[in-house]
């Protein structure tokens, strides 16, 4: 496959005093999730974990200074990665015993519906070569060792669960369509909201053989309410209310619901 050897795995943003996003910059874009780490006084809440392929926790030890929770928004590969690597983990109640028992068949060479290599494919519009990564981690590291390693999950969450850091309480929205279980996690004091793939500035894709569509518009309906300030979403750059009503209307009118 020739793939190159990557100076650094992750890449680091640093939103705000509290907030800082990671990315794996050498997975391809539709696996390229959003990380987020909020720092809490009392304990520090991790959304979602990446592919797993190079140690978040490593990663994240120059930020993570007290306990910490790792939340998923819900159990896609792209997004459980390294849960196992933190004693807190939580998830939907729908989604957790995917996060304990992860599919086996999530590889990092593409294979098709017959089992072969399945360069040239594409989902929702997004290309997919013939890898899920661009470069490798390190040298000799093999495409084939690759697999999600299963997480305990400490707290199942449901629509209404709050998740509190202390000095900040987010509230956690049960936001099905993409998955049965997916959520979002909103904080009502400063409008700031992590919503997963629930919705996110690109392509959404509502084609997955559990994503279903009639749940879509109805979050999608929900979302387009919410008073939000400011959406950290799963996968793109974060954007405010005005833009996160654009969205809704794009996909509710694309759905013949508006």
């Amino acid at each position: 496959m020739g793939l190159a050897i990557a100076d650094r795995w992750f890449e680091t943003k640093r939103i705000d005093d509290a907030i800082t996003l990671l990315w794996e910059p050498h997975v391809i874009r539709l696996m390229r999730c959003n990380i987020w780490h909020v720092r809490g006084r009392d304990r520090d809440l991790i959304i979602d974990t990446g592919m797993g392929i190079v140690s978040l926790r490593e990663a994240m030890a120059p930020l993570i200074d007290k306990a910490a929770t790792a939340v998923a928004t819900h159990t896609h590969a792209d997004h459980i990665g390294s849960h196992h690597e933190f004693d807190e983990c939580a998830a939907h109640r729908l989604e957790a015993p995917w996060l304990e028992r992860p599919s086996p068949e999530t590889h990092l060479v593409t294979m098709d519906d017959s089992g072969n290599p399945g360069a040239g494919m594409s989902i929702a519009g997004y290309e997919i070569g013939d890898s899920l990564i661009t470069a490798l981690p390190h040298a000799g590291y093999s495409l084939k060792s690759y697999h999600i390693r299963p997480a305990r999950v400490t707290l199942r969450l449901e629509e209404g669960s709050i998740i509190d850091l202390g000095d900040r309480r987010f509230e956690v929205l049960h936001l099905p369509g993409h998955s049965p279980g997916s959520i979002g996690l909103f904080e009502a004091a400063t409008g700031t909201f992590f919503s997963g793939d629930a919705i996110y500035d690109g392509q959404l894709i509502d084609e997955l053989p559990h994503s279903d569509v009639a749940d879509y518009i109805r979050t999608m309906e929900r979302l387009r309410a919410l008073p939000v300030t400011v959406v950290h979403g799963g996968h793109c750059p974060s954007f405010g209310r005005e833009r996160l009503i654009a969205l809704c209307d794009v996909y509710l009118t694309a759905k013949r619901v508006r």
